[in-house]
C-alpha cells in the first residue's frame, strides 16, 4: 500500500489497524515533507475505510522521530529565503491528527523529540516503554516548541510543560506517564504483541488498558508537584527569581537555571509567551499562532546560529543576540505573534 513518501515511510492495513512505520532509522526517522504528504494521504483513505477502526503509528529501529531534518531548515534559513511549504503542510498535519475521529495509537520506544512529537502527541493514545525519550529542546536551538507544543505543552499538569519548554529537559516513560504525554506504558519487549493485538481488535482502548503495565516501569524521577511550584510564575524573571531563590536547597532549581542559561533569551521568551497564549486557543489557532513565529524565526539570527553551534560545528557555543533575558524586549517579543496578513495559515485537512 503506498501513498508516497517510498524509503522513508510505509503503510499497510493489517485486520482492524491501519499501520504507518517511519523507516528512516539511520536518519532518527526524522521527519520530512514526503512523509507529512504521505501520511495526510493515507489519513484520507483511511477515514472512510470501515476495514480501519484505529491506526498504529510507530518508527523503526531507536527512534521513533527524533524531529525534523535540521541541516535542511538551516541551509534554507542561511540562505535569507526560507521556504515555508514544509511547515505549512506539517502544521497542517499536526491539527489534523488532533481532530481525526479514529483513534491514533503511537508506540514510542526510542527517541521522540520536535517533529516526532507533533505526530504523535496530538493523537488520543500515546504508548511508550522503558527506551523512550522524550524531549521538546527548541530553545537550545534558537528556536521555539512547534508542532503544537503552544496546545500540549501549557494543558499538562504542574506547570511541567512550561518546564518542558524553558530547560528542553529529556524525560523517560515514568514523567511521561505521570505529566499525560503518554497514556500507556509497556515494556519494549511487549511491544510486539500489543501491535498485534490492536490488528486483531476493534477496539484500541481495551487492548491498551490489558497491556498497559505502568507499575512495572521506571517511576517518575522529577518532583512534579516542586516543578508547579518553581514554574507558576507569570514572567520568565519571576521563574527565574524562584529558582533562585530555591536553587541551594534543590538540585531540580539548579540543575533547571544551569539549562536555561544555555538557551536563547530570546527562544526562551517567546516560548513563554507562547505557551500563555496557548492556554485560551484551540489547536488550530495555536498552529496559526505557531506558524506566525516560525516565519518571524527562520527570517531571524537565533535559529541560524543555534544550529551552527550545535549541529554543524558541534561546538556548543552559540552566541544568542541579545544575551541576556533582561535585554528582551516587550516588542520584540510582540513582533513574532503579529499577523501574516496574506501568508496566514488558514488550511487544515481542507477546511479552513
Amino acid at each position: 500500500m503506498s501513498f508516497g513518501g517510498e524509503g522513508d515511510i510505509e503503510f499497510e492495513v493489517r485486520g482492524s489497524a491501519g499501520v504507518i512505520t517511519m523507516t528512516r532509522p539511520k536518519a532518527l526517522n526524522a521527519i520530512n515533507d514526503r512523509m507529512v504528504l504521505a501520511i495526510d494521504a493515507a489519513l484520507d483513505a483511511w477515514q472512510s475505510d470501515a476495514r480501519v477502526r484505529h491506526i498504529v503509528l510507530k518508527g523503526e529501529g531507536r527512534a521513533f522521530s527524533a524531529g525534523g531534518d535540521l541541516l535542511a531548515l538551516y541551509e534554507m534559513a542561511k540562505s535569507g529565503h526560507p521556504h515555508y511549504d514544509f511547515f505549512r503542510d506539517e502544521y497542517a498535519l499536526n491539527a489534523r491528527l488532533g481532530n481525526f475521529e479514529k483513534p491514533i495509537v503511537a508506540l514510542i520506544n526510542g527517541i521522540i523529540m520536535g517533529g516526532g512529537v507533533g505526530v504523535a502527541v496530538h493523537g488520543r493514545y500515546r504508548v511508550m516503554s522503558e527506551n523512550a525519550v522524550f524531549a521538546m529542546p527548541e530553545v537550545g536551538i534558537g528556536f521555539f516548541p512547534d508542532v503544537g507544543g503552544s496546545h500540549f505543552l501549557p494543558r499538562l499538569p504542574n506547570n511541567f510543560g512550561m518546564y518542558l519548554a524553558l530547560t528542553g529537559s529529556r524525560i523517560r516513560v515514568g514523567d511521561a506517564l505521570a505529566c499525560g504525554i503518554a497514556t500507556h506504558g509497556v515494556a519494549a519487549d511487549n511491544l510486539g504483541d500489543l501491535e498485534e493485538a490492536l490488528c486483531a481488535s476493534e477496539d484500541a482502548a481495551a487492548v491498551l488498558d490489558r497491556f498497559d503495565e505502568r507499575g512495572a516501569l521506571p517511576p517518575a524521577k522529577l518532583d512534579h508537584e516542586a516543578i508547579g511550584r518553581l514554574f507558576s510564575a507569570n514572567s520568565i524573571a519571576g521563574i527565574i527569581a524562584d529558582l533562585e531563590a530555591a536553587k541551594d536547597g534543590s538540585e531540580l532549581a539548579n540543575a533547571a537555571l544551569e539549562a536555561m542559561r544555555t538557551k536563547s533569551p530570546t527562544s526562551m521568551s517567546v516560548a513563554f509567551r507562547q505557551l500563555q497564549e496557548g492556554k485560551k486557543l484551540n489547536l488550530a489557532d495555536c498552529m496559526r499562532m505557531e506558524f506566525r513565529i516560525l516565519v518571524r524565526m527562520l527570517r531571524g539570527h537565533e535559529f541560524v546560529e543555534g544550529i551552527r553551534a550545535v549541529i554543524v560545528d558541534k561546538s556548543n557555543d552559540p552566541t544568542w543576540h541579545p544575551a541576556s533575558l533582561d535585554e528582551v524586549t516587550a516588542e520584540a517579543v510582540d513582533a513574532y505573534f503579529q499577523p501574516l496578513g496574506d501568508d496566514e495559515l488558514t488550511a487544515f485537512a481542507g477546511k479552513t
